[in-house]
């Protein structure tokens, strides 16, 4: 997925953030194959997570085992201005006015499906 600019200055690789995880790697590229295949969005990879923007972060890809005691291998959080009712979702927080974070742990690439292409795009948007 290559190197790219981190948020914070550091710099990173997606290799480096699942290190450890390599079924998250191949999530985290799925996520970024879906994302480059349908929007415009720019890619930016600090020590923590992978985040893809449009004009602001939208969709942010991290490695759970990093932080806690999980097998899940990744973690997809969609920003979006609404709140979304899916049983996919393990949690939706709403850290902002105006902005619902919706976490979903991913446990294999086949989960990065259409209905997450969906809600990715309709992020994509709201970011504009």
């Amino acid at each position: 997925m290559g190197k790219q600019a981190g948020l914070s200055g550091a710099e990173s690789t997606p290799e480096q953030v699942f290190d450890g995880s390599p079924e998250g790697l191949k999530i985290c590229s799925a996520v970024q194959r879906l994302i480059a295949r349908h929007l415009q969005a720019t890619v930016r990879t600090t020590a923590s997570q992978v985040a893809f923007r449009h004009r602001r972060g939208f969709a942010y890809v991290w490695n759970p085992r990093r932080y806690l005691k999980t097998k899940v291998p990744a973690v997809l959080s969609i920003a979006l201005p609404r709140r979304l009712e899916s049983g996919r979702f393990k949690e939706i927080v709403n850290p902002s006015p105006g902005i619902w974070m919706h976490h979903l742990e991913l446990g294999a690439v086949s989960e990065v499906d259409d209905e997450v292409a969906g809600w990715l795009a309709e992020a994509f948007a709201a970011a504009a």
